[in-house]
């Protein structure tokens, strides 16, 4: 056994190397008495401005574990450490390959699982290579040259790889920890493994990638870039294999399909195949910029520029009008706005961050929600409203794929300043409430003073609106059953956040390693997966 002891909290410039006799000194034993001393948790407390600090939780142990637990009055702060969870994949064995669709998160994890259980996995991926990749987006950012097949949302490692690559899930799932230590085993910087908040960053993430890439062909996983989902193939209702790029019929034992949810073109096909699919709603709005040393002095106060990270912030207002929620979303410190247009005639913008968050820029989403009663509640009436205003904010920013942006303060209605932005290739100035949806436009505008009350000098000419944001989630979800199959099309499962599961890399990660494990158990009912 060992002993979590929670709650040591030390000033940001005072030294971990003290928390072991902060420890014991709280426990009243002697620091040489503590062995195998590590930290489990670190997260920062920022709430007193001037003062923030650093928060740990530690593991230790100790000869006489059970008398400390015992002693009365008992510490709170003190308990056993849980017991690790112990993963054992079964050893099975198919006729057919299981087919992955999709080299996001949930797609990549997913294939880990079933190859490393033994399976024949094909993985195909309809964008290229990350490298490949990364030099098109590069291109497209720098000259405003659109690849519709290799972008910010379609090619190896999903749309999270252009991201600030958090790994925050509201999910306590025991497959946390195993998400965490794999990517840190591919290049991750090992300190998510106990970062309250971990974040890896889009630079980082790219490494992470092909390392997960060639481990992945190492276990025999045979990987196709270049193709694309465009039909199932059925026997007695049951899915059996997948047809890609209309011409070719790959046989499988399951399909996990984890698209992204930027796979318009598949979503329709799923529709016209009869595959049963039901909206759901998610939230559009705007990217607000600020420069990184006003949030830093907003949040740390006179401790800002000391050995703090780069501030985050998190913004929520009910609008009682509308009935809405007003949010920030998807906060990037030290990043920069993105283009992340996929198709031709539309542009939607996202935030990046690398792993040093040092652009001197912060940015988030500011976002209202959206619900199906918004368009005539179809499955794909979600896509239909999001590629509306992506169309308009593309002729706003003058058709070149320049952003369409407003100083802060000229869309609040109070006043005027400058444009800048981080945005590439470029913005062009525009009145934002004509390239939104008025209730979207009117629920910023009431929400904006309540975030200044949040945080004083959020509402600055220093700041920037870049539009459109809409692609917040998936705008509609594959139904699945509990076994995680597809309710009409058994042998189909849908995974990740483009099939409506998830909301970002973690979540989407884990339930990747669900699909996979539902995959297994028909297999092998009684293997040990936890």
């Amino acid at each position: 056994m060992a002993l979590w002891l929670r709650d040591l909290r030390l000033d940001i410039d005072q030294d971990e190397a003290g928390l072991p006799a902060m420890a014991a000194r709280l426990i009243g034993r002697p620091v040489h008495d503590l062995q195998q001393f590590r930290v489990i948790r670190r997260s920062l407390d920022a709430r007193r401005k001037g003062r923030p600090l650093r928060v740990y939780t530690v593991e230790f142990s100790l000869a006489d574990e059970q008398a400390l637990l015992d002693q009365s009055p008992p510490l709170a702060a003190l308990a056993p450490a849980p017991p690790p969870v112990a993963i054992s994949l079964p050893r099975v064995t198919g006729t057919h390959p299981v087919l992955v669709v999709g080299m996001g998160p949930a797609g990549l994890f997913a294939a880990k699982w079933l190859a490393e259980a033994g399976l024949k996995v094909v993985l195909v991926e309809r964008g290229r290579k990350v490298e490949q990749r990364v030099a098109d987006v590069e291109d497209f950012w720098r000259h405003g040259r659109l690849d519709p097949h290799s972008n910010v949302q379609f090619g190896e490692g999903g749309a999270g790889t252009f991201s600030d690559g958090k790994l925050t899930t509201r999910l306590n799932h025991p497959w946390r920890q195993h998400v965490l230590e794999t990517l840190v085993r591919f290049g991750a910087q090992p300190e998510i493994l106990i970062e309250a908040r971990p974040h890896v960053g889009t630079d980082r993430l790219r490494r992470t990638i092909r390392a997960f890439r060639r481990y992945l062909l190492d276990l025999g996983v045979e990987i196709r870039f270049g193709s694309c989902l465009t039909g199932l193939e059925t026997r007695r209702g049951r899915v059996v294999g997948g047809i890609l790029n209309d011409r070719e019929l790959v046989a499988c034992e399951a399909l996990v399909l984890a698209p992204g949810h930027s796979a318009r073109d598949t979503y329709a096909r799923l529709a016209r195949a009869g595959v049963h699919l039901e909206a759901k709603g998610f939230a559009i709005g705007v990217r607000v910029e600020h420069p990184a040393a006003l949030i830093d002095g907003i949040q740390y106060g006179s401790a800002a520029g000391r050995k703090l990270p780069t501030a985050d912030y998190a913004l929520r207002y009910n609008d009682a009008e509308s009935g809405r929620g007003v949010y920030s979303f998807c906060m990037c410190p030290g990043g920069e706005v993105i283009n992340a247009a996929s198709e031709p005639d539309g542009l939607v913008v996202n935030g990046m961050s690398r792993s040093a968050r040092a652009s001197g820029r912060s940015n988030s989403a500011l976002v209202v929600s959206v619900t199906p009663a918004d368009w005539d509640g179809s499955p794909l009436g979600g896509v239909a409203f999001q590629r509306l205003w992506e169309q308009r904010a593309f002729s706003a920013g003058g058709g070149g794929f320049l952003a369409p942006a407003q100083n802060l303060l000229a869309f609040a209605g109070r006043g005027s300043g400058p444009l800048l932005s981080s945005c590439r290739p470029g913005v062009a100035e525009a009145d934002l409430g004509e390239v939104l949806p008025e209730f979207v436009s009117q629920g910023l505008r009431r929400a904006l003073p309540h975030f200044e009350r949040q945080m004083r000098g959020f509402l600055t000419a220093e700041a920037v609106l870049v539009g459109v944001e809409t692609r917040t989630s998936a705008p509609l979800r594959i139904v699945r059953d509990p076994h995680g199959e597809s309710v009409s099309h058994p042998g189909l499962f849908p995974a990740g956040e483009g099939a409506g599961y998830a909301g970002g890399i973690m979540s989407a990660a884990l339930d990747g390693l669900g699909a996979a494990e539902r995959i297994l158990r028909q297999f092998t009912p009684a293997g040990v997966f936890r």
